[in-house]
């Protein structure tokens, strides 16, 4: 397939980008990690002894920053519909985590225990039109949401990507009626041009 111009500079930036060249220093599986690291330093998380539930975590970054955070008395849980190599100390579920056989899954490694915080970096398959991936996105932050509210411990909290846009007012509103305490993060991690940014839940109400 022929690179365009557009695949061309996003494969310069990439090759040049501070962050991608830190993540092969240190190990991390992608870029992603450093957000996930500064967005911890910044609010503390993410703690020893926890338990985590990382949505759409293939190739697996955020769930080795939560791995160490955690440590060994805590537990990661990886879910994601594309495959993952093996984090030691991590389970990992292939799957969707709306349905059936993963739903029952996760609660099978739970062991009873409710998760203390939930993480999702998820992001659609961009198709390059705008308006149709900020709605996927947002999609998925929704059911993101969905699942932290019905799974998370009291007082848990929950970071989800979500792509500025149509319906950002309205997901954000959603946030401050299930958390206690609503932030919005942009990590230094993201790109400028990008319109990420990374709504967190402290402490789920009841």
């Amino acid at each position: 397939m022929v690179r365009t111009k557009t695949s061309n500079q996003w494969m310069k930036e990439h090759v040049s980008d501070f962050f991608v060249k830190q993540a092969k220093k240190e190990g991390y599986r992608s870029r992603a990690a450093y957000k996930l690291l500064e967005i911890d330093a910044q609010d503390r998380i993410l703690k020893k002894g926890m338990f985590v539930i990382d949505l759409g975590a293939a190739p697996g970054s955020w769930t080795q920053v939560a791995l160490h955070k955690v440590g060994s008395k805590g537990k990661v849980i990886a879910l994601d519909l594309l495959d993952m190599q093996p984090l030691t100390g991590a389970d990992f579920i292939k799957g969707d985590f709306r349905e059936e056989n993963a739903i029952i899954e996760l609660e099978q490694k739970l062991a009873g225990h409710k998760p203390d915080v939930v993480i999702s970096d998820m992001a659609p398959n961009i198709s390059g039109i705008a308006a149709s991936d900020q709605a996927k996105s947002m999609y998925l932050a929704e059911l993101a949401l969905a699942f932290a509210m019905e799974k998370l411990n009291y007082n848990g909290h929950f970071l989800v990507k979500v792509f500025q846009g149509k319906d950002f007012d309205q997901f954000l509103r959603a946030m401050r009626g299930s958390f206690k305490r609503v932030h919005i993060r942009k990590p230094k991690a993201s790109r400028g041009r990008s319109n990420e940014v990374y709504f967190l839940g402290l402490e789920k109400k009841n």
